[in-house]
């Protein structure tokens, strides 16, 4: 067995996780609407966001060696693009498109990982699509080219919300390539809406490449570094952070042999950057090799946020089983106390003789009767839906919120344990979701943990400790079906 199979059985097994443990829970509990395995099923994803005119269709043409994406100084394509390979195409063609499907056709394929973003309505669909490429650059992964980024522009004016979008998308891809250029170091409004909040809400930092494209563009060595200031100055107000990561130049040779205008000497400062392009280049290409680690994240973070959701309303439900007790014991005091007091009146107030107690006992247990029947109909509505409220409103005592991963965790699922109070009515199992937690659990500190472990061990084992790896994953993996 090869180090190809073991990872493909390894990618298996986190699929099956996910299937058979997080996607029944999330989908009944609606912190998904479509299975969470088709967000990780099809292959690596690399996402490309940049400001308008950014060169981000003209670099993606450099990489796949072909002109596929429309380029040109104002904004000439408002559509989300994926680019993936066309494996029945002949490698002895000049690369092109084969084949080209609507956004309707991406939504509703189970093959790829986009049915979750039905919710964004036809208009997103309408500007959505996807373009088969026999180029080579594209045999292990896919891209996401993506509208540019404007200042002005709003939801209105696209019709789908934009910053949701890309962070759905976000949220699956592998690798995030946010471009500039030098002519707008700075950044546009949604530029900085998604730097500031979109990309760091959906995906993690270390997915996130920033790009300084187009750099044949500055006049000397002297002009680029002024700029890389300005995007660095800029960058660090923007994301509030004072370490920057490192922001890779680039730029698409195509776009430079075309500039018979430039002198020679203008340029020669490109070709000490060439190992910048090339180094980006293979950072794309890489994107598979981080596939496994990204699906243990995805494991793990959605393992955690889930199990939080079902304590929380494991805690709700508590509540609600002692506020229930209170209130029945509550209920029949009342009842007693009213029938003894319609008792005690009927007697004191001479309509009976003294002596027809059993006659009294009979009108005094009526009026405990009628008095518990209105506490068991309408006060009982009226009650419980004041507790709903309280809780709702103190929602953040539910669960300890002690430390920040469990605070970002709770900011994650909080609308939606809110939505299932509303929408159950306090009629959901505590044992079930005790049973339901312990799985999601088991996945979470175990399942995706033991499989990042062999991942940590895979670089330095040889062919021999391969098979027995797989036969301990597989081990494994049984032992989480049988106590699931």
């Amino acid at each position: 067995m090869n180090r190809e199979n073991f990872i493909n059985s390894l990618r298996a097994d986190l699929l099956s996780m996910v299937e058979d443990y997080l996607t029944p829970v999330a989908l009944k509990y609606g912190y998904s609407e479509a299975p969470l395995e088709a967000n990780i099923k099809w292959k690596p994803l690399v996402l490309v966001l940049g400001n308008y005119s950014s060169g981000k269709s003209t670099l993606i043409n450099d990489f796949l060696g072909a002109e596929i994406q429309d380029t040109g100084q104002a904004p000439t394509d408002d559509c989300f693009t994926v680019l993936t390979y066309d494996s029945a195409g002949s490698a002895e063609e000049p690369v092109h498109v084969s084949e080209e499907r609507d956004g309707k056709f991406l939504l509703n394929d189970p093959e790829y990982p986009f049915e979750s973003l039905k919710k964004h309505g036809q208009r997103f669909a309408a500007h959505f699509r996807l373009k088969k490429v026999n180029s080579p650059f594209l045999k292990n992964l896919a891209i996401i080219d993506t509208p540019g980024m404007l200042d002005s522009i709003t939801e209105r004016d696209r019709g789908y919300n934009y910053q949701e979008v890309i962070g759905d998308f976000a949220q699956i891809a592998d690798l995030v390539l946010v471009l500039f250029d030098p002519h707008k170091a700075g950044t546009v409004r949604e530029a900085h809406t998604s730097l500031r909040e979109t990309l760091p809400a959906r995906t993690f930092e270390d997915r996130v490449l920033f790009v300084l494209n187009r750099i044949d563009e500055c006049v000397s060595l002297t002009d680029l570094l002024q700029v890389y200031g300005t995007l660095c100055w800029n960058l660090s107000q923007i994301t509030g952070r004072k370490d920057i990561p490192t922001i890779h130049l680039t730029y698409a040779a195509g776009a430079v042999s075309n500039k018979q205008q430039k002198a020679e000497q203008d340029l020669i400062f490109l070709r000490l950057l060439e190992n910048e392009r090339e180094e980006l280049k293979a950072a794309i290409s890489q994107a598979p090799r981080h596939r496994l680690d990204n699906l243990a994240s995805f494991v793990e973070v959605h393992g955690e946020r889930l199990s939080h959701l079902l304590e929380s309303l494991m805690s709700y439900r508590r509540r609600v089983q002692k506020y229930r007790l209170k209130y029945w014991l509550t209920g029949v005091v009342f009842s007693l106390l009213g029938g003894f007091l319609a008792e005690a009146l009927l007697i004191s107030s001479g309509t009976l003789p003294v002596t027809d107690m059993v006659m009294a006992g009979v009108v005094g247990g009526l009026c405990a009767l009628v008095v518990f029947l209105l506490w068991a109909t309408y006060l009982k509505k009226y009650f419980f839906a004041r507790f709903r409220k309280r809780q709702i409103r103190h929602m953040d005592d539910l669960t300890p919120l002690d430390n920040q991963t469990k605070r970002d965790s709770w900011e994650s699922i909080r609308d939606l344990v809110k939505k299932q109070i509303e929408k159950t009515a306090d009629r959901f199992s505590l044992r079930t979701l005790s049973q339901e937690q312990s799985s999601v659990k088991m996945v979470f500190n175990k399942g995706a943990k033991e499989i990042r472990d062999a991942l940590n061990q895979l670089s330095a084992i040889n062919h021999d400790d391969v098979i027995e790896m797989e036969k301990w994953i597989a081990s494994q993996t049984k032992l989480l079906q049988k106590t699931g």
